[in-house]
């Protein structure tokens, strides 16, 4: 009995007994597991029923307003698949797929990053005008809040 005892407390003290090592990290490691850098994706064109477009505004529950590039503005879901793993915000370029039923609704099924965004603009897909990486796409007044500085406002320092 005796022997059994030392040989357990001689387990614990030298940390090669009951528990097991940690090889992972700390308690948030399995949050932070998936994040793994970008990997090169091939570059993914329009088929018939599909269009390019841009982010106009985030209406929430999944659902966007998107420009498409043909001129029409569509009110598109976020499919499934997409939701929570790729996070799409206000100008970004998105794959709408058009619906034959509905002209004026589409589904977002695939978003493009930065990159992927200049080389369809490069090969011609994307219109001239196109803004990559702003968020401010079409209208001018998102910008415009309405505050303006005046240079010379007549202030001088000394006066205070």
């Amino acid at each position: 009995f005796g022997s059994s005892v030392f040989q357990f407390a001689s387990c614990q003290l030298s940390g090669t007994g009951i528990m097991p090592k940690n090889k992972l990290g700390g308690n948030k490691a399995k949050r932070a597991k998936g994040s793994t850098d970008q990997e090169k994706r091939e570059l993914i064109f329009k088929e018939d029923g599909q269009e390019y477009g841009q982010v106009q505004k985030m209406l929430g529950n999944g659902r966007c307003e998107v420009t498409c590039f043909d001129g029409t503005k569509r009110l598109c879901h976020i499919r499934g698949k997409m939701r929570k793993k790729v996070w799409v915000s206000q100008g970004d370029i998105v794959l709408v797929s058009l619906r034959d039923f509905q002209d004026e609704k589409g589904d977002i099924i695939l978003k493009y990053n930065a990159d992927e965004a200049r080389n369809l603009k490069a090969y011609g897909e994307l219109p001239e005008g196109t803004k990559i990486n702003e968020t401010d796409i079409v209208e001018g007044d998102l910008s415009d809040d309405g505050v303006e500085f005046d240079e010379g406002a007549g202030m001088d320092i000394g006066d205070i």
